[in-house]
């Protein structure tokens, strides 16, 4: 079993019983590593829980856009703690524009606020020199494109991207990373992303316990999922998978500079 990483999990969500299969299944599945991303404060206290107890849960703390804005006190002491914790994260995230949220509410729906808080999570990533996880996707890609470049962000992980071909370009430019989830193996957007995208700007990841279709149809999310999405990455960029497993394990490691057993 080739080894790998999942790069982008909500593992504070899953529910009872699943996280232990998540856990217990890491061996079986040859997965040595889980990045688990946090919704709001009381979820970067649940990863911060988990990554206290299993050494390869490494958590990033942020705010998740497709929700209400914070309150501003809300907000202060989520900043106050993770300035507090920042050793113990190894990224922000999960931060960005709420583009699903703002497709429901309608056209008018205002997202000044949530520019503005992005714009602070990522001026915070630099000042703690840490990644920055993002989501980021169609309209709110080149908006997030602008902040990062105004203030000088190289590590960048756009995850479960989707948006148009000149901001994959930029994004590419701009030595940006991005992950691919498992509906690589059936949906035409996300492998047409794949052929365009470099392999040493890639990485992989479930984003569970979001629940895929095809062949995951009414299956738990799990890391093993990962092997069939390299498998359909490896195909669409005509690379060895051999080849393909160690590039996206290396990307992964050295992106958030794990420090692999």
């Amino acid at each position: 079993m080739k080894k790998i990483i999942d790069s982008h999990i909500h593992l504070d969500l899953y529910m009872g019983k699943e996280t232990e299969e998540v856990l217990d299944g890491m061996d079986s599945a040859g997965c040595t590593d889980l990045i688990s991303v946090s919704f709001h404060l009381e979820s970067c206290l649940h990863n911060l829980r988990l990554a206290e107890k299993y050494r390869w849960v490494h958590a990033a703390f942020g705010f998740h856009p497709e929700q209400e804005l914070p309150a501003d006190e809300d907000l202060q002491d989520l900043l106050s703690w993770m300035e507090k914790h920042q050793e113990q994260m190894v990224a922000v995230g999960e931060v960005g524009l709420p583009y699903y949220l703002r497709s429901e509410k309608g056209a008018n729906f205002s997202i000044s606020g949530y520019i503005e808080l992005l714009e602070q999570f990522i001026v915070k990533a630099r000042q703690w020199d840490k990644p920055v996880i993002l989501h980021a996707v169609y309209d709110d890609a080149p908006i997030t494109c602008d902040l990062l470049e105004k203030h000088g962000v190289e590590k960048a992980h756009f995850h479960w991207f989707k948006g148009d071909s000149k901001t994959v370009r930029r994004m590419i430019a701009n030595g940006w990373f991005i992950s691919v989830t498992p509906d690589v193996v059936y949906e035409q957007e996300i492998q047409e992303l794949v052929k365009a995208y470099p392999l040493d700007q890639m990485m992989v990841e479930t984003d569970g316990p979001w629940r895929f279709e095809g062949p995951f149809s009414g299956k738990m999310t799990h890391p093993n999922m990962i092997h069939e999405a390299i498998a359909g990455i490896a195909s669409i960029k005509k690379c060895r998978l051999e080849e393909v497993y160690e590039t996206l394990y290396k990307n992964t490691a050295d992106f958030y500079q794990l420090k692999l057993v």
